[in-house]
């Protein structure tokens, strides 16, 4: 049996301008925009973040997508899975970047795709907004078959790089709202992709909540991925709701954050018995903080560090160790508006890195 894990990396392209951002949000703005406003918000809360080999990057830069291709090597990460926005009659979003890699054959790394289908929503945060629905930028659709088709020849020429990440000549392909999604999806993009030399694709279905073992696998996903960090305020608002509705009204009155959980606790809870099972899929979540988008009412991690980050990584490769499916998806390669991230930074470098590439040599 083959032990080595398949650690795959979310990677969001965001960081580059483009129409609807400038649009919606201001001429040249990108993920970089709230990154570097962001504040800390109570004693010693690691705010801003700041990356250091790379800088302040430009993904429109083909050396940035080269160095970043070689830090995730270093660390032992399979491949990224690109983030890929398909909204309806051909409708996409920043599908630039993941174009340039298609065509150039560059970086030379391997990838798959994640299709992040929800809607896009402007958030009211501000407390002056309450009772204000959010505003609806640009809405998921699913117009049909058609659709369906033009969507899979989108995707396909992905899927016939050699770089594309497969599982038993099933590429890898992750919805991140399967509720939501068409069962016409997965018959029709099973039976042109044998049609097409694959032995089918491999869906795997980011949830949340819900029985995943019964309700996705009638469904034909050949995988799920549990998103903890979603249901884990609900899991925490019904473990204690006296100190949940406190910490709400502190909030209210003070601006208190209330949703700050020590990292040490909360990489306990991002691991479930489920996970052993071959139809699961685990999480690598090296850290987490949301305020930089939502300010005080964002989700954080606190305390996270490259060390407690390797005794994470440990448990986790302890999960699959004797799993036929190596999958294991890493939340996230970049996601810096979400704290979430892998890339030095400049308080601790290369330490998570080092701290994966450490656990994965079993040190």
């Amino acid at each position: 049996m083959n032990n080595k894990p398949r650690i795959i990396a979310l990677y969001l392209p965001q960081y580059h301008p483009f129409p609807e951002n400038d649009e919606w949000w201001g001429k040249g703005f990108t993920e970089w925009t709230n990154v570097g406003r962001a504040k800390p918000l109570f004693r010693g809360h690691y705010q801003p973040k700041i990356p250091a080999d790379l800088g302040y990057y430009d993904l429109r830069l083909p050396i940035v997508r080269e160095q970043q291709a070689a830090l995730a090597k270093e660390a032992g990460i399979e491949g990224f899975c690109y983030w890929h926005y398909w909204f309806g009659n051909g409708k996409t979003l920043m599908g630039g970047i993941f174009d340039e890699v298609l065509q150039s054959g560059k970086p030379d790394y391997p990838f798959c795709l994640g299709w992040a289908n929800h809607s896009w929503y402007a958030k009211n945060w501000n407390s002056n907004d309450a009772g204000k629905k959010d505003r609806l930028l640009i809405e998921q659709t699913y117009p049909g078959a058609d659709d369906i088709r033009m969507h899979y020849d989108y995707v396909l020429r992905a899927f016939k790089d050699p770089r594309y990440i497969k599982m038993d000549n099933k590429p890898f392909f992750m919805i991140y709202n399967g509720q939501d999604l068409p069962n016409e999806y997965i018959e029709l993009w099973n039976k042109w992709a044998k049609e097409d030399g694959f032995d089918g694709v491999f869906f795997v279905c980011n949830i949340a909540y819900g029985k995943a073992s019964s309700e996705f696998q009638k469904r034909g996903f050949d995988a799920v991925i549990r998103d903890r960090i979603k249901s884990l305020i609900d899991k925490r608002k019904h473990k204690n709701k006296f100190a949940w509705l406190k910490a709400y009204a502190m909030n209210k009155v003070f601006g208190v954050v209330k949703n700050a959980f020590e990292y040490s606790d909360v990489t306990k809870e991002l691991i479930g018995e489920e996970d052993f099972d071959e139809f699961f899929i685990p999480n690598l979540v090296p850290n987490f903080d949301h305020s930089p988008r939502s300010g005080a009412k964002g989700i954080i991690f606190k305390n996270s560090t490259p060390q407690r980050f390797k005794e994470h990584c440990q448990n986790v490769l302890n999960i699959v160790e004797n799993k036929k499916n190596k999958f294991v998806m890493l939340r996230s390669w970049n996601e810096w508006g979400e704290g979430n991230y892998m890339e030095p930074d400049i308080r601790y470098g290369h330490g998570y890195i080092d701290a994966l590439k450490s656990a994965l040599k079993g040190e």
